[in-house]
């Protein structure tokens, strides 16, 4: 037992200094994974699965691809100058998307003019403001028409300087309209500035990031009924940032440059891979999914899991990108 136990040592010692790969990993992507599209960013599951929205760049159009014939639609292209960062499925196949009404810089887009917008299903449908400023992505429950998102100080000035919140509303699509807003988490300052992320079990628990002083991130949990909060990251990274929920709510995938912290150095965000954490408030279950930050220049990001569990969609990213900036989707099929 001792001598497996020190081979177990010598051999994560060993990988923590192997130094980084040369070339793409897409060149070497495992047989469970392959390429979906050669461009995009940021993509969601329909909710029956069949489809994968994305953007085509940061403050660009919004697209959908269907997953068995792979055509591909763009579902703004009808909206000139679109500036959109996100979209995602709404519970009944309507589209929400996020982002600025249009685009003056990365800065003020994706801070004080980033808002909620409805988008018909319907062909030729236009995005209709929902009438609230938030900040980053939102969660959106895939059983009802139910939205969860934060907001800073930069999209409402009646916030107090650093203090961010997180909202739970219903979507009233024919009065395009958000309805029984209620307030959930808080934070007072910096020390965590909040991200919702997904909803679980029946809508009954929300996922969210905490960013914090430093670059640093961890991955939580709000009970919606009881207001009880939950960090699951426990020092797993330095940088762990909740992404796509796993059916059941048991797992969520993490960005997380737990590796780099591994090898002995780590850019955070910019040095992420994809992880699959057991939301148990331990940090102890904790297994890598994607092995792209292996290679020299390479990160996978932005992780969203099907809602039968037997697909993960990611997108290529470089290191040296900000946040949310993707070259493609990627498939990854899980389990057996």
């Amino acid at each position: 037992m001792r001598k497996l136990a020190w081979s177990v040592l010598m051999g994560a010692a060993v990988w923590a200094q192997a130094p980084l790969k040369k070339g793409s990993p897409l060149d070497a992507l495992p047989k469970d994974t392959q390429i979906l599209t050669h461009f995009g960013e940021r993509a969601d599951f329909s909710p029956d699965n069949r489809r994968v929205a994305f953007m085509a760049k940061s403050f660009g159009d919004a697209f959908v691809i269907d997953l068995e014939t792979r055509i591909i639609r763009c579902l703004t292209c009808n909206v000139p100058g679109a500036a959109f960062l996100r979209v995602m499925h709404l519970a009944n196949g309507d589209y929400l998307l996020i982002g600025p009404e249009r685009f003056t810089d990365i800065r003020t887009g994706r801070r004080r003019d980033n808002e909620l917008w409805l988008l018909r299903r319907t062909a030729g449908a236009k995005p209709v403001r929902l009438g609230r400023k938030m900040s980053e992505g939102a969660a959106v429950s895939k059983r009802a028409l139910r939205i969860a998102f934060a907001e800073t100080a930069a999209q409402n000035p009646e916030l107090a300087p650093r203090r961010s919140r997180i909202w739970v509303a219903d979507v009233d699509v024919e009065a395009a309209a958000l309805k029984n807003r209620r307030i959930v988490v808080e934070s007072p300052d910096e020390g965590c500035t909040l991200e919702a992320q997904d909803f679980f079990e029946n809508d009954r628990k929300l996922t969210y990031s905490c960013y914090e002083r430093g670059g640093g991130a961890s991955v939580w949990t709000a009970d919606l009924e009881t207001g009880e909060r939950v960090n699951h990251s426990q020092a797993i990274g330095s940088y762990n940032e909740a992404e796509g929920i796993f059916p059941g709510g048991l797992h969520t995938c993490v960005e997380s440059d737990r590796q780099a912290v591994l090898r002995g150095k780590t850019e955070k965000f910019r040095d992420i891979d994809i992880w699959k954490l057991r939301l148990d408030g331990t940090g102890k279950s904790f297994e890598r999914l994607t092995f792209f930050n292996d290679y020299e220049g390479w990160k996978a990001s932005n992780p969203v899991v099907s809602t039968d569990g037997r697909l993960l969609a990611f997108q290529v990213a470089r290191t040296a990108d900000e946040a949310g900036v993707g070259y493609g989707i990627v498939l990854k099929r899980l389990g057996k």
